[in-house]
């Protein structure tokens, strides 16, 4: 975004995040692995006067400075929403993509009576990855984690065959080695996905919380996405058809682009 990016101070850290507009409705905007708050700078000029968009710098992205060791949880993040926006009546929109898409799941399961809709972009958390379950939600697995993290040439090799085998397609194949072939990013891979484990959204209460607060949810998703595809988002709608609508763009992973953002703004916006 063109605007400088404000901080806050919680408990021993101190959380960066965007601001833009100055709307009473404030869209809270969770960005995905890798990424920062500014990428959602695509949607700053296109968005109506009666919004205020605010994008978080999650721990261990962006310039927030996360000083409370490898534990982030859904009241932290929540925490840190209520004081950024000064504790407002208004009800909020969420805007979530991918892995921050896992983390907007979560709010609407804890704290649903506070949000007006949610706008996901290709949005984790959909459906139960086993590896990140493992790697994350088990000692023994974490513990592995750690050790492949900074011995990788087995899981290479263990990749190279599954590949080879077709066992996954080679857009994943190229996803994780874009993630993994640096000492450093897998470094960051291992504090990251254990630094937010506890995100991992309950579908049936979640389900329930759309139904009874009727939350309208809005997928987007690529067509061309072969990390998280649409077919996910179809399966979550069973059971609550009448609040969740699907759509899929001429697109790949990476739906926060100058191409896809007017789409995005207006599903935000009606």
């Amino acid at each position: 975004m063109a605007v400088i990016p404000e901080k806050i101070s919680f408990q021993n850290s101190v959380i960066q995040y965007y601001i833009t507009g100055t709307g009473a409705q404030y869209i809270i905007a969770l960005h995905g692995y890798g990424e920062d708050g500014n990428s959602f700078a695509c949607l700053e000029t296109l968005l109506s006067p009666n919004y205020t968009l605010i994008a978080i710098d999650l721990p261990f992205h962006g310039g927030t400075r996360w000083q409370e060791g490898l534990h982030f949880s859904i009241e932290d993040l929540w925490l840190i929403i209520r004081c950024i926006t000064n504790h407002t009546t208004e009800a909020y929109i969420l805007l979530g993509y991918s892995m921050g898409g896992r983390m907007a799941l979560q709010l609407l399961q804890y704290y649903p009576q506070y949000f007006e809709k949610a706008v996901l972009l290709a949005p984790d958390g959909l459906h139960h990855n086993k590896w990140h379950f493992l790697s994350t939600q088990t000692r023994l697995g974490n513990r592995t984690f750690k050790w492949v993290m900074k011995h990788p040439k087995p899981l290479f090799a263990a990749m190279d065959i599954s590949c080879k085998l077709k066992l996954f397609n080679k857009s994943v194949y190229n996803f994780a080695h874009y993630y993994l072939d640096d000492a450093h990013a897998r470094e960051q891979l291992y504090v990251r996905w254990t630094t937010l484990r506890k995100f991992m959204p309950n579908h049936a209460i979640l389900k329930q919380n759309i139904r009874n607060y009727q939350i309208p949810i809005h997928l987007i998703f690529g067509k061309y996405d072969r990390v998280i595809t649409a077919k996910y988002g179809w399966l979550f709608k069973k059971g609550i058809e009448t609040w969740v609508t699907i759509e899929e763009l001429d697109s790949g992973h990476q739906l926060l682009k100058e191409k896809n953002a007017g789409y995005i703004a207006q599903a935000i916006c009606k």
